[in-house]
């Protein structure tokens, strides 16, 4: 469990100084102040807290044009510019424009994507 402690969070309009329980790799609590014993605290005073990326036109060629990208690498990449979610384009070899290449492409994100993810079809 971590706490990350003064952030100005930035959301729907508004922005405001306040708490973020974080726990089991989700925000569980958004507070002015929060206090846990157990809970490790991070300072984030005079630092933003915004909502994530979402990137609903990607092209990370995974399968066949990995030579150029691919989902792990530029999946890391996205998500150090802020990117949680990706939507990537049917563009690779072959393009998924059946159920089961679709499918096909789930299974490598599920197993090297390092943020959420939808592909098109």
């Amino acid at each position: 469990m971590k706490i990350l402690k003064g952030g100005t969070i930035i959301n729907r309009g508004k922005s405001f100084v306040a708490d973020i329980l974080i726990a089991d790799g989700r925000i569980r609590q958004v507070a002015p102040t929060i206090d846990r014993a157990n809970a490790t605290e991070v300072n984030v005073e005079g630092k933003w807290i915004i909502p994530g990326i979402i990137d609903d036109q990607v092209h990370f060629r995974e399968p066949g044009l990995t030579h150029k990208a691919n989902i792990a690498t530029e999946s890391r990449a996205a998500v150090a510019g802020g990117v949680t979610t990706f939507m990537e384009m049917p563009n690779t070899k072959p393009a998924a424009l059946t159920q089961e290449l679709l499918e096909d492409k789930y299974d490598i994100a599920a197993n090297s994507a390092f943020c959420n993810y939808s592909f098109f079809m």
